[in-house]
């Protein structure tokens, strides 16, 4: 159990059997009067957003969040398959769950799954991920006008800017956090 005292940004929550994870987190001490805690709330589920104001004897249950390792197997109509290493059940989530960590999907890549009450919320990728360019423009010696970056499309369709020097068929290290190029990867 959480009393309003121990409200701070990141934190999971249950409220009306939903989790919640506070978004922003302000103290409020009125001249008169007893302090009040305001926060923002997201809806874990639903993706919701709304402000709400708690008093300091307010109580809130922990949200029973449980994060699973799974490998991703492919994506069909729009849902994108996972299957646990361990018992190799497969579990189903959707474009609005994976969110941006589609951009960086790749056959087998490992991913840790959120689970709440056996109800997958969403996806985390490794840091980095290693992805084959598969369209880059060639550069001309003294093309300068754009500067020292090129725009490429990595096997997944997305789109990155990556030094002149990168071709296509070489592969890159991709942050997953930013979407942004880190280094060429030797094989």
């Amino acid at each position: 159990m959480y009393t309003a005292s121990d409200l701070r940004k990141n934190l999971r929550i249950k409220i009306d059997n939903e989790p919640y994870i506070v978004t922003e987190f302000n103290f409020v001490k009125p001249g008169k009067g007893q302090a009040l805690y305001r926060c923002k709330l997201k809806n874990m589920i639903t993706g919701s957003q709304f402000e709400r104001t708690f008093r300091s004897v307010d109580t809130f249950e922990s949200a029973d969040l449980q994060e699973k390792k799974m490998q991703y197997l492919y994506q069909e109509d729009g849902k994108y398959c996972f299957m646990d290493n361990v018992s190799f059940e497969q579990v189903f989530l959707t474009g609005e769950q994976v969110g941006d960590a589609r951009n960086f999907l790749i056959d087998n890549i490992e991913s840790s799954i959120l689970f709440f009450e056996d109800r997958p919320l969403g996806t985390s990728l490794p840091n980095f991920v290693d992805l084959v360019v598969t369209e880059a423009e060639p550069w001309a010696k003294g093309d300068s006008v754009t500067g020292n970056t090129k725009p490429v499309t990595v096997q997944t369709g997305y789109k990155i800017l990556v030094p002149v020097f990168i071709e296509e068929g070489e592969k890159i290290r991709v942050d997953t956090r930013t979407g942004e190029y880190l280094t060429r990867v030797k094989e």
